[in-house]
């Protein structure tokens, strides 16, 4: 690899893009590098290894407060690394707090899925019920509990929705 890259050449080294290499740069977490006589920016190999470090966190979901932490604690070798080790641990929770939130999301979809069945009109499509009636505040399938009674969602199957432009979202009893 060459000495000295100008910005686009790091930028296709790691995969970043140029706008964020200059951000990064704004923030302090990369150093300003050198310029050439015509003024480029010239970057060495120490910016490429500091910048892929950098995109490797990214890409764990660290805060850019936390990568210029752990950029920090690795300018301190001797350093007890107590402190690395809760920083992921609170990623870790965080990561899994999200993870949580995605398999509810998932069963919300799923339920709301569940709701239409193919060969229907969308007038009788129960993915469009059920977000009509929660429009309206009523209880949407996707957010009952296990333990929630379905009856109510169940009795709005028989209501059709009026062939009018989606706003306002109206209802009108079925045949």
């Amino acid at each position: 690899m060459a000495t000295a890259m100008r910005i686009g050449e790091l930028g296709r080294a790691t995969g970043v893009d140029i706008e964020t290499i200059r951000y990064y740069e704004k923030i302090g977490l990369l150093p300003a590098p050198a310029r050439s006589d015509n003024g480029y920016r010239s970057y060495a190999q120490p910016h490429l290894e500091r910048l892929a470090f950098i995109r490797h966190c990214r890409a764990l979901d660290i805060s850019l407060a936390d990568v210029k932490r752990l950029l920090d604690f690795a300018a301190q070798p001797g350093a007890d690394c107590g402190d690395i080790d809760r920083l992921i641990d609170a990623q870790l929770a965080r990561a899994r707090a999200r993870l949580k939130s995605m398999r509810a999301l998932e069963r919300q979809l799923a339920a709301l899925r569940a709701r239409c069945h193919p060969g229907q009109v969308t007038g009788e499509c129960g993915i469009l019920h059920e977000l009509i009636a929660a429009a309206h505040g009523e209880a949407c399938a996707c957010h009952l509990d296990a333990g929630d009674d379905p009856a109510p969602t169940a009795r709005r199957r028989g209501q059709v929705l009026a062939a009018s432009p989606p706003y306002p979202l109206t209802r009108r009893p079925g045949p």
